[in-house]
């Protein structure tokens, strides 16, 4: 069976249909239709420039120099040294998979036919996302308003035969790469240089990966706070609906169904149902209310997204030969602001983790011992592994200063006001690194508290999830060099293994909750 066709500028993207073009489960392509489209926009640029009238970026230099005339002849040169010079970007290479999402939420923007790109331009870009050559793009220098301009200049430097690109891991000369498939550089046309690097495309791209890093993080945080909370005896109780119906909102009525499915027919559970502790720590009975405030923020981002992901945000946008609008779609503020929110939402996912891997330590259950190994003395027991978690959570929550609290004006003072989206997109990208390390070491820990009730048996979903941490990671009696199982833990994660097997457990579906559909991606 041939793979499934995404039509450019046509159908609704989702973060979902992104990532399945990014790992080519999906191929974009452009119909007849909106090949019309664009063809008849680059005619309306051809015409402006014809006629002679003024108008930004088309046969106007840029920012400051918005009111200096370029000749008709010199249109196209424009296009090529825009590219050249705002090609500014330094630091380390974003991840390949950053850049070759750039790729496609530009060719996506580009196809609505707004913007005069050719179709022989669309038709490279388009050659570049199939075939896995990738532009190699800086990480810093964009400040997210008037596009994310230095980052998309480097992704298209390729396109006039400059930068570097990328190709089977290796990195190479665009022009030798571009000599051995048989093409040559383009030479771009009035508005495709400006068209190209306006635009939110390198915000956008890290927004995509932060909505799919944080919902694996939201689903593990919910999966192994439940495992905590057997391990250290807690109550269900907090998650009850009656509870949750008095406060409704969306994200913690979620977390609380999940929690109470999670830790449904379970002998661990039962066994203390009769106790005389009246309340549990915060860390434990909050889950709701923390994990759920985390969904809320994680729901309006991708909700954002989503809107982002089909439209125009380049500059001006082209409607006709007697309506060009220079407005502020290239602005990243919509998004900017978001990001951060996403980032403290991330942060407070880490933050609870660490405060529950602390409390697994301090021996408030009987039979889980103090520090989560029996001969200690000789032995630190789990006691530094919560160190780390210390140290990765306080790390975040420097990260957490709001990136678009900040503007600094650039282009004297024509560009005044900027969302530095940009570096915001970045932080909660390291920000949820972060978080990934902190739930794989409360895993670690979560699973050695749990064998000591054994025989008692988990739920069939924690029991699952038990299984597995074991066969890669054995319960600890004395010390070792507890790196090692961590970066199992931590592995397990970010790779999803959890989620696979409780997605293939008879039982999954009773945690699909009411929400479910709403707190997905797709």
């Amino acid at each position: 069976m041939g793979r499934q066709i995404f039509l450019y500028g046509e159908e609704h993207l989702t973060v979902g249909k992104a990532f399945a073009i990014c790992a080519g489960e999906m191929v974009g392509d452009l119909s007849e239709e909106t090949r019309a489209k664009v063809v008849k926009s680059q005619q309306t640029v051809e015409e402006i420039v014809a006629r002679g009238k003024a108008v930004y970026g088309i046969n106007t230099g840029f920012g400051p120099l918005c009111t200096t005339l370029i000749s008709e002849e010199k249109t196209r040169l424009l296009q090529e040294n825009i590219l050249k010079s705002h090609s500014v970007g330094v630091g380390d290479s974003v991840p390949d998979d950053i850049s070759k999402l750039m790729l496609i939420l530009k060719m996506n923007s580009l196809s609505q036919g707004y913007s005069g790109i050719a179709e022989t331009t669309l038709d490279r870009i388009k050659w570049h996302i199939d075939n896995d050559i990738i532009p190699v793009v800086p990480s810093q220098g964009s400040v997210g308003a008037s596009g994310d301009l230095a980052p998309l200049s480097h992704l298209f430097l390729p396109l006039i035969g400059l930068g570097e690109v990328m190709e089977n891991g290796q990195k190479h000369d665009t022009l030798r790469t571009l000599q051995k498939h048989g093409l040559t550089p383009l030479e771009l046309g009035p508005k495709e240089g400006l068209a190209l690097i306006n635009g939110t495309q390198f915000i956008l791209a890290y927004a995509v990966k932060v909505v799919d890093r944080l919902h694996n993080c939201l689903n593990h945080a919910d999966l192994i706070g439940a495992m905590t909370v057997e391990a250290l005896l807690g109550s269900s109780k907090p998650f009850r609906p009656e509870l949750h119906e008095l406060r409704p909102f969306k994200g913690n009525q979620h977390v609380a169904a999940r929690m109470t499915a999670l830790l449904s027919d379970s002998e661990v559970m039962t066994s203390h149902a009769n106790c005389t502790r009246v309340q549990d720590p915060y860390s434990l009975r909050c889950i709701p209310q923390v994990h759920g405030a985390s969904r809320n923020a994680w729901l309006h981002l991708k909700e954002l997204v989503e809107i982002e992901l089909n439209s125009v945000t380049d500059n001006p946008v082209i409607f006709d030969v007697d309506l060009t609008i220079s407005g502020g779609n290239f602005h990243g503020q919509p998004l900017a602001m978001a990001l951060d929110y996403a980032c403290l939402a991330a942060s407070e996912i880490g933050n609870i983790s660490d405060r529950r891997i602390y409390l697994s330590l301090e021996g408030i259950v009987d039979n889980v011992p103090k520090l989560l190994m029996k001969e200690t003395g000789i032995n630190s027991g789990f006691m530094i592994p919560q160190y780390t978690t210390a140290a990765l959570a306080s790390e975040n929550k420097g990260l957490c200063f709001p990136a678009s609290a900040d503007s600094i004006p650039t282009s004297l003072g024509q560009e005044d006001h900027v969302s530095m989206g940009s570096i915001g997109g970045r932080k909660a990208y390291q920000v949820i690194g972060n978080v990934e390390k902190i739930l794989g070491i409360e895993l670690l820990c979560a699973a050695q508290a749990l064998d000591f009730h054994r025989p008692l048996k988990s739920g069939k979903i924690i029991g699952e999830m038990h299984d597995l941490v074991r066969k890669q990671v054995t319960h600890a009696t004395v010390d070792r060099v507890f790196a090692l199982d961590i970066e199992k833990t931590i592995n397990m994660v970010k790779d999803g293994v959890l989620l696979s097997a409780v997605h293939q457990k008879e039982n999954y579906s009773t945690l699909k909750t009411n929400q479910h559909e709403l707190f997905e991606v797709y």
